[in-house]
């Protein structure tokens, strides 16, 4: 058997498989390709059949592929033949991932074929990342709250010692000395009181509480707090489960965020304060690791800020991180409100771009009957399956892992679906192409088309596509973006039934 025949056994055997199939010859030209391999570089089958493996290579490994195969046939050296690798790929849309490599030899009728099976590391790299942080943060934690206890300690000699001189001294500039000194201790003692809290070591006098009732405590101190040149609006959900909080640290975690808010927005601009009942699945926490499945209570605070870049975003729960100039701040406002909520098990997320403000998701465990706290697998399709039937989707998301994950969703919903990284690249596909029914957008995109902008250009030049834009963002907020193009909005993060609702509404309307 030739290896470039059309064998239907290996054609089965290879659109079968899980992980992605390239059988490439001697030189390196692509045969065969299984659909798994199509779908994870983002090329259709036949774009890939005759091209050198080499397009499916960073610019690096690509010079060099060459070289290693003519090695190998020279000499027979078998340097990766045989042994797994992790590697690099190259997708259609120029990004670039992590995967693991295993190539095969076979020599069939005299002529050289190589195997190739691919499996997609982007979780589980993901993971391993999002792990890391989350040690980083608890050995962070255990080095802070042991100086913090033993600061304490020195502390309170200072502190005793100073208010026995005080009470034995009786000239008044030393007495003014004193009580400076007196002063700046105790200073020093509600900072290393609030690094025990980052370090998770205070002890949280937790009740089962209406988180309502308490945040709306914490609005109304802020209002007489907040400058006049920022707004404050809730939204509260009239039908929220209880839980079990520690309510005086919940305020300050409230106030830390909100007056951090504030300094985001010199010029003016609102905050909103919004609570939800979320059901966490298993799709969610494989990407946010550090959280259990199961219900939980979304307190979303978001403002209209500066943003923050993505290098601020990873380090902002570090203690003594600060944006700040000197002097303006401790950097531990958002680092006590991290120790307040994984003390309490629960979980902080920051949603943030630059330009567009900031959103930060503080979830804590609900409680409700027992038979209820773990749901169903988020990406199950049974029970929405053929919503989409017939139409064709138009996923505008520029985060690979995301994009993959989202393309399956729909397929699960019965849409055909076409992808685009940029908003640029979504507006010349609606430009050649008429069989498009709806377009589903992240709303910050790159390029010179936002996902914002992308959906007001598409209702004003093609009125008949439906829109669905998405976000890490408050609803409020993004709904701020434009007041005349009220667009059905999504938040992120959503299960396999928010999906399937958000477009059945779309649908029905």
């Amino acid at each position: 058997m030739k290896i470039n025949d059309e064998s239907p056994v290996l054609l089965a055997l290879l659109d079968a498989a899980v992980d992605a199939m390239v059988v490439a010859d001697h030189a390196g030209n692509i045969l065969r390709v299984n659909k798994a391999a199509a779908t994870l570089f983002g090329h259709p089958v036949e774009d890939l059949v005759g091209q050198n493996v080499r397009m499916l290579m960073p610019g690096d490994m690509a010079v060099q592929h060459d070289g290693f195969l003519r090695h190998h046939l020279e000499t027979g050296e078998k340097r990766i033949i045989g042994v797994g690798r992790d590697v690099e790929g190259l997708r259609a849309d120029g990004s670039i991932f992590p995967l693991h490599l295993s190539v095969g030899r076979a020599d069939i009728s005299g002529e050289v074929a190589f195997v190739g099976i691919m499996h997609d590391l982007s979780r589980r790299k993901a993971a391993e990342e999002a792990t890391a942080r989350s040690q980083r943060m608890d050995a962070i934690g255990q080095m802070t709250g042991g100086i913090a206890h033993d600061f304490n300690n020195l502390l309170t000699v200072v502190i005793g010692n100073l208010e026995l001189l005080e009470m034995s001294e009786t000239s008044a500039k030393s007495g003014a000395l004193i009580s400076d000194a007196l002063e700046a201790a105790e200073i020093g003692a509600d900072l290393t009181s609030r690094l025990m809290v980052f370090a998770r070591k205070t002890t949280l006098n937790a009740a089962e509480i209406d988180l309502n009732a308490e945040v709306s405590k914490a609005v109304a101190m802020l209002k007489r707090t907040i400058g006049a040149h920022i707004a404050v609006e809730t939204g509260f959900a009239e039908d929220l489960w209880q839980t079990k909080v520690d309510a005086t640290q919940l305020q300050t975690a409230v106030l830390n965020i909100a007056l951090n808010a504030q300094d985001a927005m010199p010029t003016g601009g609102k905050i909103t304060l919004e609570t939800r009942n979320m059901q966490l699945d298993d799709t969610y926490v494989a990407q946010e690791i550090g959280i259990d499945m199961g219900n939980y209570i979304r307190l979303s605070i978001a403002d209209t800020g500066e943003g923050m870049s993505a290098e601020t975003r990873t380090r902002a729960m570090e203690p003594f991180f600060s944006t700040k100039p000197v002097g303006q701040g401790t950097g531990l406002g958002l680092s006590m409100v991290y120790g307040f909520i994984k003390q309490s098990g629960g979980h902080i997320a920051i949603y943030s771009e630059l330009g567009k403000g900031t959103t930060i998701s503080l979830y804590f465990p609900a409680l409700v009957d027992g038979t209820s706290t773990r749901t169903a697998s988020s990406d199950a399709p049974e029970p929405h399956a053929g919503i989409g039937t017939g139409l064709r989707v138009l996923l505008v998301e520029d985060d690979p892992m995301v994009l993959r994950l989202s393309e399956r969703r729909l397929e699960s919903l019965g849409f055909d679906c076409v992808t685009a990284t940029t908003g640029d690249a979504a507006w010349d596909i609606l430009q050649d192409r008429d069989d498009i029914d709806v377009v589903f957008t992240d709303l910050v995109m790159p390029g010179e088309l936002s996902g914002h902008a992308l959906a007001k250009r598409v209702a004003a030049e093609m009125p008949d596509l439906r829109i669905l834009i998405t976000s890490g963002f408050s609803e409020n907020v993004l709904r701020g973006e434009e007041e005349s193009h009220a667009f059905a909005l999504l938040r992120k993060p959503y299960r396999q039934a928010d999906l399937a609702e958000a477009f059945r509404a779309l649908l029905r309307d």
